[in-house]
């Protein structure tokens, strides 16, 4: 039961952010013309710095506002938020609708720091 106890402390405690694949993928997908790069922050947060070529649309509307951007489904599309929960929880939303190629690429920090050795 301890070991068990540790197990899932352990896993609790790992961060949320996108994997070091995830990332990989992400910065491929946004050097091919037509990817979708969606922050999914608070306008607060986006205001106070974004990723070049960024739109904004919060994960609490993102199912509502996403066929605007991308109304073919098949869109290549790449989320960020802060830590990567709110890009999760987008990700998850879009492939409900039916959204295919979907790239969770975490947290921002994250995201910049890959494009930036990228480049």
């Amino acid at each position: 039961m301890r070991v068990l106890t540790a197990v899932l402390t352990l896993l609790l405690s790992l961060p949320l952010g996108a994997d070091e694949i995830s990332l990989q993928r992400a910065v491929a997908a946004l050097q091919a013309p037509g990817t979708l790069l969606i922050d999914v922050r608070s306008a607060e947060e986006f205001s106070a710095g974004a990723l070049p070529g960024a739109n904004r649309i919060g994960h609490e509307q993102i199912t509502t506002q996403i066929a605007a951007l991308a109304a073919d489904k098949n869109t290549p599309i790449v989320l960020y938020c802060r830590s990567g929960r709110r890009s999760a929880i987008a990700k998850d939303s879009l492939a409900k609708l039916g959204y295919r190629n979907l790239i969770d690429a975490g947290g921002y920090d994250q995201l910049k720091l890959a494009l930036a050795r990228h480049n």
